[in-house]
C-alpha cells in the first residue's frame, strides 16, 4: 500500500485555485469546525500560534476525514522540526522566512527520504505510515509531500527567480506583513512599494510554473 494521496498537491499541480483557512487557536474543536466549513485546506500555525507537536497532532486527528486538506506551518525551517511534523502524518508543510535558493533546497532535502533528501527514516513506528500498516510508505512518501516556502523579506524578493526555480518547491507563499516590515513599512502591508514587490513576486513565481500563495485581502 502506498502513501495516501495528497489532494492539495494534486489540485495545485492541475492549476486549480485552492482557498484555505488559518487556524491559530491551538484547539482541536476549532480545527474540526474549520475543516468542515468548505475550505480546500486548513493551516495549523506552528509559528505564531500556541502550538507544539502534541497540539498539532490533536488537531490533525480532529480534521481527519473532515474535508479540508491539513497544512502545517512550522516555526522554523530546521530538519528536526520538519521530521517531527512529517512523522505525525503531515503531507503539506509551510516553511517561513526562506530567503535564498539554498534555503529552499535545504527544505526540499529535509522533507524527502534518501536518496532525494535527508529525512530520517522511522516509518515502522510513526503515525504517517499508520504505524507500519502502510507498508510502502517509505518508498512512496516523497511523491506526496507538498512543500510551501514563504518569501517574506526584501532579500527573498530579490532572489525570487532562483527560489521559484528550485525543484521540489510546490508553492511560493508571499508574506506581506513581514515583507512590509523588512521594507520599512511596518504595519502598512498595503504601501505602494510593498504592493509593487508583491506583484513582481507573483509574476515571477507564475513565470517559473509554480503555484503562488498569499493571504487574502490585498489587491494583488
Amino acid at each position: 500500500m502506498p502513501a495516501p494521496k495528497n489532494k492539495l498537491k494534486a489540485a495545485l499541480a492541475k492549476g486549480e485555485l485552492q482557498i484555505g483557512l488559518w487556524l491559530a487557536t491551538g484547539h482541536p474543536l476549532m480545527a474540526e469546525i474549520g475543516a468542515t466549513a468548505g475550505f480546500d485546506w486548513c493551516l495549523i500555525d506552528g509559528e505564531h500560534a500556541p502550538n507544539d507537536i502534541p497540539t498539532i497532532l490533536a488537531q490533525l486527528q480532529a480534521m481527519n476525514g473532515a474535508g479540508a486538506a491539513p497544512v502545517v506551518r512550522v516555526p522554523i525551517g530546521q530538519d528536526w522540526v520538519l521530521k517531527q511534523v512529517l512523522d505525525i502524518g503531515v503531507q503539506t508543510v509551510m516553511v517561513p522566512m526562506v530567503e535564498t535558493a539554498e534555503d529552499a533546497e535545504a527544505m526540499v532535502r529535509a522533507v524527502r527520504y534518501p536518496p532525494d533528501g535527508a529525512r530520517g527514516l522511522a516509518a515502522s513506528m510513526v503515525r504517517a505510515s499508520n504505524y507500519n500498516a502502510i507498508a510502502d510508505y517509505a518508498t512512496t512518501a516523497n511523491d506526496e509531500i507538498c512543500l510551501i516556502v514563504q518569501v517574506e523579506s526584501a532579500r527573498a524578493i530579490e532572489n525570487i527567480d532562483t527560489i521559484a526555480a528550485v525543484d521540489g518547491v510546490d508553492v511560493v507563499f508571499i508574506g506581506p506583513a513581514d515583507l512590509s516590515a523588512d521594507m520599512g513599512f511596518i504595519g502598512n502591508a498595503g504601501a505602494p512599494e510593498v504592493n509593487a514587490a508583491v506583484k513582481h513576486a507573483v509574476e515571477r513565481i507564475r513565470a517559473a510554473g509554480k503555484a503562488v500563495g498569499i493571504i487574502g485581502g490585498g489587491d494583488y
